[in-house]
């Protein structure tokens, strides 16, 4: 039978201690939450890997170094209402619900909607809530937001998005460059946003996140 729980500890000491992420908050709800529940089956064995997994077309769940990172690099607070874009299967969800007040989380997969719900009840997130919707519309119903992160690429943010943030609030998604891409955090200052590198990361640009290509005659 396989050892998760000792997948769990090596995943945070190989991987995210040495990333110089050390938060307690962070730590604890990464070795609390079962990641190898939130792939498809057949990727269990490989929920612990260094690397993004596969959930969809151009959908991944983000590496845990990633995903520690982002978490790390945004600040989410216990008093936090947060905006989880993209979030699959709901490990991302699961594991912001343990630091946050809440979580809204969004999903375009209606199959992956499903799942997030399920899992999310099971591993006892009873401070998230799932929510079928373009990841672009995000979900103004329940904003605005302290904190938005986002569990894959963009090209460039929509207004939509930027306008359920709250003043002050921050924001963290990984910007696509060519084959790379940094991940950026954003504070909401007077309503616009001021954004600085935080590290270097890639994924797949999410739907709806796509810089517009100009044609020209």
């Amino acid at each position: 039978m396989t050892d998760f729980t000792g997948r769990r500890r090596m995943m945070v000491d190989n991987q995210v201690r040495p990333s110089d992420v050390t938060k307690y908050p962070i730590i604890e709800a990464l070795l609390s939450v079962e990641r190898e529940n939130f792939v498809p089956h057949a990727l269990r064995e490989a929920a612990y890997l260094g690397e993004n997994l596969p959930l969809a077309e151009d959908r991944v769940l983000l590496e845990p170094r990633t995903l520690a990172k982002m978490l790390d690099a945004v600040d989410i607070q216990g008093s936090d209402l947060v905006l989880d874009l993209g979030c699959g299967m709901g490990y991302s969800s699961a594991v912001i619900a343990r630091m946050a007040e809440a979580v809204v989380a969004v999903e375009d997969n209606k199959a992956m909607v499903g799942e997030a719900e399920t899992l999310l009840a099971e591993a006892g997130a009873v401070n998230a809530v799932v929510e079928l919707a373009a990841l672009a519309d995000g979900a103004p119903q329940h904003g605005p937001y302290d904190v938005i992160t986002v569990q894959g690429a963009v090209e460039t943010v929509p207004q939509a998005i930027l306008d359920q943030l709250k003043e002050g609030g921050r924001m963290v998604a990984i910007f696509a460059e060519g084959q790379l891409g940094t991940v950026r955090v954003g504070h909401k200052i007077k309503g616009q946003m001021s954004w600085r590198f935080s590290f270097n990361a890639s994924a797949p640009v999410l739907a709806g996140f796509e810089r517009e290509v100009a044609f020209t005659l």
